[in-house]
């Protein structure tokens, strides 16, 4: 990729070990007109054609002379050029081995970048400076994601008020308390209950049924008068009225006395008179006389 740019220095020091390096010393005895040995640069300012290489990857202490360049020569590419295996070893007489070796040094050390789960052929994305950004340069800028309300905690469901109890919880009333309970949804669709519910108000249907109220009774109690707006929660509701309408026990009935059981009328065998008995025989004073009486 070329880059324009005349302000660009004349070479370019490195960042880690340019106060260090053998040759800043030469290069200031070379300005100052003293003899030096070593390297001499005779550097001219570029104005077109050429592409800024940082030193930490031109002087890397880790990665081979074929690595280094390598990363140069990919780095003065323009953006779209294939640099695969096999276009690099076209190019340079090294061998797709030592270029396939080469690659991995610069993808270990962060200059190079392969991504395959975008296009088919993939891409390889080259990085001037390591770990200064992971984007892909192709993809567009992320929208900054509005900021999320808090969120609410929900509070905990109050239970359900205690319902009045049958005296006598037969499975059978149960059950018909529970029948009642789960046809009120076909007189109101708002008074669909769930199975706990249905449960827990069960036994104060069966304590209305157990005190003589018909079921039809008690289903008018529960589904007149509704309120027209929405119902919260319609078990509780339904938990209320069957708590303060609850009709008061049937009034007490006395057994009725055992009747009386009347004989048929028999004629005495011994004196003809008439006398009720279950059989026939003698009346009572015939039967006092009797030898066997006696």
């Amino acid at each position: 990729m070329d880059t324009h740019d005349i302000s660009a220095p004349p070479r370019a020091q490195s960042r880690h070990t340019a106060d260090k390096h053998p040759n800043h010393t030469n290069q200031r005895h070379a300005r100052s007109g003293h003899s030096s040995v070593g390297l001499t640069h005779d550097n001219a300012r570029h104005t077109a054609r050429f592409t800024v290489i940082g030193n930490h990857l031109a002087q890397h202490p880790e990665l081979s002379a074929l690595a280094i360049g390598l990363g140069v020569h990919i780095q003065s590419l323009p953006a779209g050029t294939r640099v695969d295996i096999k276009t690099l070893a076209a190019r340079f007489p090294e061998g797709t081995t030592r270029i396939a070796a080469a690659l991995r040094e610069l993808e270990t050390h962060g200059y190079l970048r392969r991504e395959r789960h975008r296009i088919p052929d993939g891409r390889i994305i080259s990085c001037n400076q390591p770990g200064s950004s992971r984007r892909d340069p192709h993809a567009p800028p992320k929208a900054p994601a509005p900021a999320s309300a808090p969120r609410r905690e929900r509070a905990p469901r109050k239970p359900l008020s205690a319902v009045p109890r049958p005296a006598y919880p037969a499975p059978a009333l149960i059950q018909q308390a529970t029948d009642l309970l789960a046809g009120l949804r076909r007189h109101d669709s708002r008074l669909l209950l769930s199975t706990c519910d249905t449960a827990h108000l069960a036994q104060g249907v069966a304590a209305w049924l157990e005190r003589d109220v018909t079921p039809t009774a008690v289903r008018h109690a529960l589904t007149a008068d509704l309120p027209p707006e929405g119902l919260r929660r319609p078990a509780a509701l339904l938990a209320h009225r069957l708590i303060a309408q609850l009709p008061p026990p049937p009034p007490f009935r006395a057994p009725a006395p055992p009747r009386t059981v009347q004989h048929p009328l028999q004629n005495c065998e011994r004196c003809d008179r008439a006398f009720r008995s279950p059989t026939p025989g003698h009346c009572h004073d015939c039967r006092t006389d009797l030898p066997e009486a006696a």
